[in-house]
Protein backbone atom coordinates (compact mmCIF):
# COMPACT_ATOMS: atom_id res chain seq x y z
CA UNK A 1 0.00 0.00 0.00
CA UNK A 2 2.98 2.11 0.70
CA UNK A 3 4.35 1.80 -2.69
CA UNK A 4 0.94 2.28 -4.48
CA UNK A 5 0.72 5.92 -2.38
CA UNK A 6 4.55 6.76 -3.67
CA UNK A 7 3.40 6.14 -7.45
CA UNK A 8 1.69 9.65 -7.76
CA UNK A 9 5.12 11.47 -6.99
CA UNK A 10 6.27 9.52 -9.80
CA UNK A 11 4.39 11.51 -12.51
CA UNK A 12 5.26 14.80 -14.24
CA UNK A 13 3.26 17.01 -11.54
CA UNK A 14 4.09 14.90 -8.94
CA UNK A 15 8.17 15.55 -9.78
CA UNK A 16 7.37 19.39 -10.69
CA UNK A 17 5.92 19.48 -6.95
CA UNK A 18 9.21 19.19 -5.81
CA UNK A 19 11.20 21.19 -7.56
CA UNK A 20 11.84 24.91 -5.86
CA UNK A 21 10.42 27.47 -7.08
CA UNK A 22 13.47 29.32 -8.19
CA UNK A 23 14.48 26.44 -10.27
CA UNK A 24 11.09 26.16 -11.78
CA UNK A 25 11.35 29.22 -13.25
CA UNK A 26 15.00 28.86 -14.33
CA UNK A 27 13.85 24.97 -16.14
CA UNK A 28 11.01 26.95 -17.68
CA UNK A 29 12.59 29.95 -19.16
CA UNK A 30 15.22 27.71 -20.36
CA UNK A 31 12.88 25.49 -21.69
CA UNK A 32 11.46 28.75 -23.74
CA UNK A 33 14.63 30.54 -25.21
CA UNK A 34 15.80 27.20 -26.40
CA UNK A 35 12.22 26.71 -28.39
CA UNK A 36 12.92 30.05 -29.38
CA UNK A 37 16.30 29.21 -30.67
CA UNK A 38 14.94 26.55 -32.45
CA UNK A 39 12.40 28.31 -34.45
CA UNK A 40 14.80 30.98 -35.32
CA UNK A 41 17.37 28.74 -36.77
CA UNK A 42 14.72 27.05 -38.95
CA UNK A 43 13.30 30.86 -39.54
CA UNK A 44 17.03 31.67 -40.85
CA UNK A 45 16.65 35.00 -38.70
CA UNK A 46 19.54 37.40 -38.80
CA UNK A 47 22.76 35.99 -37.46
CA UNK A 48 22.79 38.63 -34.76
CA UNK A 49 19.58 37.95 -33.47
CA UNK A 50 20.31 33.92 -32.96
CA UNK A 51 23.92 34.74 -31.45
CA UNK A 52 22.49 36.42 -28.74
CA UNK A 53 19.13 34.43 -28.23
CA UNK A 54 21.69 31.51 -28.19
CA UNK A 55 24.18 33.00 -26.06
CA UNK A 56 21.63 33.17 -23.39
CA UNK A 57 20.20 29.39 -24.00
CA UNK A 58 23.56 28.08 -23.38
CA UNK A 59 23.91 30.24 -19.87
CA UNK A 60 20.25 29.04 -18.49
CA UNK A 61 21.28 25.28 -19.76
CA UNK A 62 24.36 25.63 -18.25
CA UNK A 63 23.04 26.32 -15.10
CA UNK A 64 19.89 23.86 -15.58
CA UNK A 65 22.90 21.07 -16.38
CA UNK A 66 24.53 22.23 -12.68
CA UNK A 67 21.61 22.09 -10.91
CA UNK A 68 20.91 18.78 -12.23
CA UNK A 69 24.14 16.95 -11.59
CA UNK A 70 24.12 18.81 -8.00
CA UNK A 71 20.70 17.17 -7.51
CA UNK A 72 22.58 13.09 -8.88
CA UNK A 73 25.14 13.41 -6.69
CA UNK A 74 23.27 14.45 -3.30
CA UNK A 75 22.41 10.78 -3.53
CA UNK A 76 26.17 9.94 -2.97
CA UNK A 77 27.07 12.97 -0.92
CA UNK A 78 29.36 16.22 -1.23
CA UNK A 79 32.80 14.71 -2.39
CA UNK A 80 30.89 12.62 -5.38
CA UNK A 81 28.77 15.93 -5.90
CA UNK A 82 32.09 17.62 -6.89
CA UNK A 83 33.03 15.26 -9.12
CA UNK A 84 30.13 15.21 -10.88
CA UNK A 85 30.33 18.38 -11.64
CA UNK A 86 34.00 18.48 -12.84
CA UNK A 87 32.89 15.89 -15.07
CA UNK A 88 29.42 17.33 -16.39
CA UNK A 89 29.21 20.85 -14.90
CA UNK A 90 30.99 22.07 -18.17
CA UNK A 91 28.56 20.17 -21.01
CA UNK A 92 27.65 23.50 -22.46
CA UNK A 93 31.02 24.88 -22.90
CA UNK A 94 32.79 21.30 -24.33
CA UNK A 95 29.99 21.52 -26.98
CA UNK A 96 30.53 24.93 -28.26
CA UNK A 97 34.63 24.03 -28.07
CA UNK A 98 34.06 20.51 -29.75
CA UNK A 99 31.81 22.50 -32.54
CA UNK A 100 33.72 25.48 -32.92
CA UNK A 101 37.26 23.26 -33.27
CA UNK A 102 35.11 21.42 -36.48
CA UNK A 103 34.27 24.82 -38.11
CA UNK A 104 37.96 26.12 -37.43
CA UNK A 105 37.40 28.58 -34.73
CA UNK A 106 40.62 27.93 -32.82
CA UNK A 107 41.39 31.49 -31.77
CA UNK A 108 37.19 32.02 -30.43
CA UNK A 109 37.88 28.85 -28.42
CA UNK A 110 41.44 29.39 -27.05
CA UNK A 111 40.27 32.84 -25.82
CA UNK A 112 37.26 31.42 -24.70
CA UNK A 113 38.87 28.77 -22.57
CA UNK A 114 41.34 31.56 -21.24
CA UNK A 115 38.98 33.91 -20.86
CA UNK A 116 36.43 31.28 -18.62
CA UNK A 117 39.34 30.92 -16.12
CA UNK A 118 39.59 35.04 -16.22
CA UNK A 119 36.15 35.70 -15.45
CA UNK A 120 36.23 33.28 -12.65
CA UNK A 121 39.32 34.25 -10.75
CA UNK A 122 38.89 38.18 -11.40
CA UNK A 123 35.81 38.89 -12.57
CA UNK A 124 33.53 36.46 -10.37
CA UNK A 125 36.29 36.37 -7.36
CA UNK A 126 36.10 40.44 -7.75
CA UNK A 127 32.30 40.54 -7.83
CA UNK A 128 32.06 38.16 -4.36
CA UNK A 129 34.46 40.60 -2.31
CA UNK A 130 32.83 43.61 -3.76
CA UNK A 131 29.18 43.01 -2.97
CA UNK A 132 30.12 40.79 -0.05
CA UNK A 133 32.58 43.49 1.26
CA UNK A 134 29.94 46.73 0.47
CA UNK A 135 27.69 44.52 2.63
CA UNK A 136 29.39 42.55 5.41
CA UNK A 137 32.67 44.64 5.36
CA UNK A 138 35.96 42.58 5.85
CA UNK A 139 35.15 39.10 5.27
CA UNK A 140 37.26 35.76 7.07
CA UNK A 141 36.90 32.69 5.37
CA UNK A 142 39.06 29.36 5.87
CA UNK A 143 41.84 29.39 3.55
CA UNK A 144 43.09 25.79 3.20
CA UNK A 145 41.00 24.47 0.57
CA UNK A 146 40.80 27.75 -1.83
CA UNK A 147 44.46 27.87 -1.78
CA UNK A 148 44.89 23.78 -2.73
CA UNK A 149 42.46 25.24 -5.33
CA UNK A 150 44.43 28.32 -6.01
CA UNK A 151 47.80 26.88 -6.24
CA UNK A 152 46.42 23.82 -8.08
CA UNK A 153 45.07 25.87 -10.90
CA UNK A 154 48.05 27.72 -10.93
CA UNK A 155 50.10 24.61 -11.43
CA UNK A 156 47.86 23.66 -13.97
CA UNK A 157 47.69 27.23 -15.97
CA UNK A 158 52.00 27.06 -15.90
CA UNK A 159 51.67 23.58 -17.69
CA UNK A 160 49.64 25.14 -19.85
CA UNK A 161 51.93 27.93 -21.06
CA UNK A 162 55.03 25.87 -21.71
CA UNK A 163 54.31 24.69 -25.22
CA UNK A 164 53.85 28.38 -26.06
CA UNK A 165 56.93 29.36 -24.42
CA UNK A 166 58.85 26.48 -25.99
CA UNK A 167 57.76 28.16 -29.46
CA UNK A 168 58.26 31.81 -28.62
CA UNK A 169 61.71 30.95 -26.80
CA UNK A 170 62.68 28.91 -29.83
CA UNK A 171 64.05 26.14 -27.92
CA UNK A 172 64.36 22.22 -29.28
CA UNK A 173 60.83 21.55 -28.65
CA UNK A 174 59.50 24.40 -31.04
CA UNK A 175 58.06 22.43 -34.01
CA UNK A 176 57.18 19.75 -31.51
CA UNK A 177 54.10 21.89 -30.31
CA UNK A 178 51.35 19.21 -30.68
CA UNK A 179 53.18 16.63 -29.45
CA UNK A 180 54.29 18.72 -26.52
CA UNK A 181 50.45 20.06 -26.39
CA UNK A 182 49.26 16.25 -25.89
CA UNK A 183 51.54 15.22 -23.25
CA UNK A 184 50.15 18.55 -21.15
CA UNK A 185 46.28 17.55 -21.82
CA UNK A 186 47.61 13.85 -20.83
CA UNK A 187 49.54 14.74 -17.74
CA UNK A 188 46.49 17.31 -16.50
CA UNK A 189 44.25 14.69 -16.85
CA UNK A 190 46.57 12.51 -14.29
CA UNK A 191 46.50 14.89 -12.28
CA UNK A 192 42.28 15.75 -12.39
CA UNK A 193 42.24 12.17 -11.85
CA UNK A 194 44.35 11.73 -8.73
CA UNK A 195 42.19 14.28 -7.10
CA UNK A 196 39.44 12.09 -7.49
CA UNK A 197 40.20 9.76 -4.30
CA UNK A 198 40.61 13.35 -2.48
CA UNK A 199 37.32 15.06 -3.43
CA UNK A 200 35.21 12.26 -2.44
CA UNK A 201 36.89 12.50 0.67
CA UNK A 202 35.94 16.07 0.88
CA UNK A 203 39.04 17.33 -0.50
CA UNK A 204 39.75 20.76 -2.07
CA UNK A 205 37.98 20.06 -5.53
CA UNK A 206 35.07 19.38 -3.80
CA UNK A 207 32.11 21.95 -3.05
CA UNK A 208 31.26 21.53 0.90
CA UNK A 209 28.61 20.00 2.04
CA UNK A 210 27.01 22.76 3.61
CA UNK A 211 27.02 24.89 0.50
CA UNK A 212 25.16 22.00 -1.63
CA UNK A 213 23.07 21.58 1.44
CA UNK A 214 22.21 25.26 1.50
CA UNK A 215 21.62 25.52 -2.14
CA UNK A 216 18.96 22.54 -1.96
CA UNK A 217 15.46 23.41 -1.30
CA UNK A 218 14.71 19.57 -2.17
CA UNK A 219 15.52 16.79 -3.36
CA UNK A 220 14.49 15.26 -6.29
CA UNK A 221 13.67 11.93 -7.10
CA UNK A 222 16.86 10.21 -9.28
CA UNK A 223 14.96 10.03 -12.15
CA UNK A 224 13.69 13.23 -12.50
CA UNK A 225 17.35 14.49 -11.97
CA UNK A 226 18.70 11.83 -14.49
CA UNK A 227 15.73 12.80 -16.82
CA UNK A 228 16.73 16.98 -16.28
CA UNK A 229 20.42 16.26 -17.25
CA UNK A 230 20.04 13.90 -19.64
CA UNK A 231 17.59 16.70 -21.55
CA UNK A 232 19.97 19.79 -20.74
CA UNK A 233 22.57 17.92 -21.85
CA UNK A 234 21.55 17.31 -25.41
CA UNK A 235 19.81 20.80 -25.28
CA UNK A 236 23.07 21.86 -25.20
CA UNK A 237 24.65 19.74 -27.42
CA UNK A 238 21.93 21.45 -30.32
CA UNK A 239 22.10 24.94 -29.16
CA UNK A 240 26.08 24.67 -28.87
CA UNK A 241 25.91 24.01 -32.66
CA UNK A 242 23.32 27.10 -33.34
CA UNK A 243 25.64 28.91 -31.23
CA UNK A 244 28.89 28.70 -33.31
CA UNK A 245 26.89 28.18 -36.62
CA UNK A 246 25.41 31.88 -35.83
CA UNK A 247 29.17 32.98 -34.09
CA UNK A 248 30.88 34.27 -37.43
CA UNK A 249 28.22 36.11 -39.13
CA UNK A 250 27.52 37.32 -35.97
CA UNK A 251 31.00 38.73 -35.40
CA UNK A 252 30.97 40.08 -38.95
CA UNK A 253 28.43 42.23 -38.47
CA UNK A 254 29.06 43.97 -35.43
CA UNK A 255 32.46 44.23 -35.73
CA UNK A 256 33.76 42.24 -33.29
CA UNK A 257 37.79 40.19 -33.58
CA UNK A 258 37.60 36.66 -32.79
CA UNK A 259 39.64 36.84 -29.50
CA UNK A 260 37.51 39.47 -28.15
CA UNK A 261 34.29 37.56 -28.84
CA UNK A 262 36.24 34.35 -27.26
CA UNK A 263 37.28 35.65 -23.89
CA UNK A 264 34.23 37.90 -23.21
CA UNK A 265 31.15 36.57 -24.85
CA UNK A 266 31.71 33.08 -24.92
CA UNK A 267 33.52 32.66 -21.56
CA UNK A 268 30.54 34.41 -19.88
CA UNK A 269 27.99 32.76 -22.29
CA UNK A 270 28.92 29.31 -20.39
CA UNK A 271 29.36 30.92 -17.04
CA UNK A 272 27.47 33.91 -16.50
CA UNK A 273 24.10 31.90 -14.26
CA UNK A 274 26.10 29.06 -12.53
CA UNK A 275 28.97 31.78 -11.03
CA UNK A 276 25.96 33.40 -9.60
CA UNK A 277 25.29 31.36 -6.88
CA UNK A 278 29.05 32.48 -5.26
CA UNK A 279 27.88 36.19 -5.74
CA UNK A 280 24.92 34.41 -3.60
CA UNK A 281 26.77 33.16 -0.66
CA UNK A 282 29.01 36.44 -0.61
CA UNK A 283 25.96 38.61 -0.43
CA UNK A 284 25.10 35.98 2.80
CA UNK A 285 28.37 36.26 4.27
CA UNK A 286 29.23 32.57 3.67
CA UNK A 287 32.48 33.82 1.74
CA UNK A 288 34.30 29.60 2.44
CA UNK A 289 31.34 29.10 -0.04
CA UNK A 290 31.30 31.22 -2.29
CA UNK A 291 35.62 31.27 -2.68
CA UNK A 292 35.60 27.45 -3.02
CA UNK A 293 32.98 27.31 -5.42
CA UNK A 294 34.22 30.53 -7.84
CA UNK A 295 38.22 28.82 -7.34
CA UNK A 296 36.38 25.26 -8.16
CA UNK A 297 35.50 26.44 -11.59
CA UNK A 298 38.75 27.84 -12.49
CA UNK A 299 39.88 24.70 -11.93
CA UNK A 300 37.37 22.23 -13.53
CA UNK A 301 38.46 24.01 -16.51
CA UNK A 302 42.47 24.45 -16.05
CA UNK A 303 42.43 20.44 -15.03
CA UNK A 304 39.58 19.17 -16.50
CA UNK A 305 37.65 20.92 -19.97
CA UNK A 306 41.07 22.26 -21.89
CA UNK A 307 42.83 18.69 -21.70
CA UNK A 308 40.03 17.06 -22.94
CA UNK A 309 39.28 19.28 -25.65
CA UNK A 310 42.75 19.15 -26.69
CA UNK A 311 42.73 15.80 -27.20
CA UNK A 312 39.15 15.33 -28.70
CA UNK A 313 40.39 17.96 -31.61
CA UNK A 314 42.88 15.27 -32.59
CA UNK A 315 40.57 12.52 -32.43
CA UNK A 316 37.11 13.87 -33.48
CA UNK A 317 38.37 15.39 -36.82
CA UNK A 318 38.52 19.64 -37.69
CA UNK A 319 41.17 22.15 -36.57
CA UNK A 320 43.89 21.18 -33.71
CA UNK A 321 43.86 22.88 -30.06
CA UNK A 322 47.01 23.34 -29.69
CA UNK A 323 48.32 24.71 -25.97
CA UNK A 324 50.05 27.80 -28.48
CA UNK A 325 48.95 30.73 -27.44
CA UNK A 326 49.26 34.41 -28.33
CA UNK A 327 51.82 36.53 -25.93
CA UNK A 328 48.73 39.09 -24.37
CA UNK A 329 46.66 36.05 -23.42
CA UNK A 330 49.55 34.13 -21.83
CA UNK A 331 49.74 37.12 -19.73
CA UNK A 332 46.44 37.79 -18.79
CA UNK A 333 46.31 33.83 -17.90
CA UNK A 334 49.39 34.14 -15.94
CA UNK A 335 48.19 37.44 -14.08
CA UNK A 336 44.85 35.53 -13.13
CA UNK A 337 46.08 32.92 -11.99
CA UNK A 338 48.53 34.44 -9.43
CA UNK A 339 46.86 37.41 -8.21
CA UNK A 340 44.13 34.56 -7.79
CA UNK A 341 45.82 32.68 -5.26
CA UNK A 342 47.67 35.63 -3.96
CA UNK A 343 44.43 37.65 -2.97
CA UNK A 344 42.90 34.50 -1.17
CA UNK A 345 46.36 34.08 0.89
CA UNK A 346 45.28 35.64 4.08
CA UNK A 347 41.97 34.08 4.17
CA UNK A 348 40.16 37.70 4.55
CA UNK A 349 38.74 39.61 1.36
CA UNK A 350 37.37 43.32 1.36
CA UNK A 351 35.34 45.39 -1.08
CA UNK A 352 38.40 46.86 -2.76
CA UNK A 353 40.06 44.21 -3.40
CA UNK A 354 37.21 42.79 -5.21
CA UNK A 355 37.15 46.47 -7.03
CA UNK A 356 40.70 45.95 -7.97
CA UNK A 357 39.92 42.47 -9.32
CA UNK A 358 36.94 43.89 -11.51
CA UNK A 359 39.01 46.92 -12.80
CA UNK A 360 42.14 44.64 -13.95
CA UNK A 361 39.35 41.89 -15.97
CA UNK A 362 37.76 45.57 -17.39
CA UNK A 363 41.29 46.47 -18.60
CA UNK A 364 42.23 42.84 -19.94
CA UNK A 365 38.97 42.97 -21.89
CA UNK A 366 39.66 45.99 -23.66
CA UNK A 367 43.17 45.16 -24.48
CA UNK A 368 41.55 42.45 -26.54
CA UNK A 369 38.92 44.73 -28.10
CA UNK A 370 41.47 45.51 -31.43
CA UNK A 371 42.22 41.58 -31.71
Amino acid sequence: MKQQSMQPNQTLAGWWRVIALKDQRILLIALGITALAAILVFAHVNAVLLFIITAGALALLASVVGTATEQVGARLGAGATGVLQSALGNLPELFVGIFALRAGLVTVIQSALVGSILGNSLLVLGGAFLLGGLKHGTQKFTANAPRMMAVLTLLAVAALIVPTLAQGLHTPAAGHEATLSIICAIVLLVIFAASIPMALQGGPANMPEAATTGMRQGTWPLALAGVVLALAGLGSAFVSDWFVNALTPAMAALHLTPTFTGLVIVALAGNAVENVVGLQFALRNQQDYAVSIILNSSLQIALGLIPVLVLLSFILGGAHLLLVLPPLLVAALALSAILGTIVIYDGESTWLEGLALIGLYIIIAIAFWWG
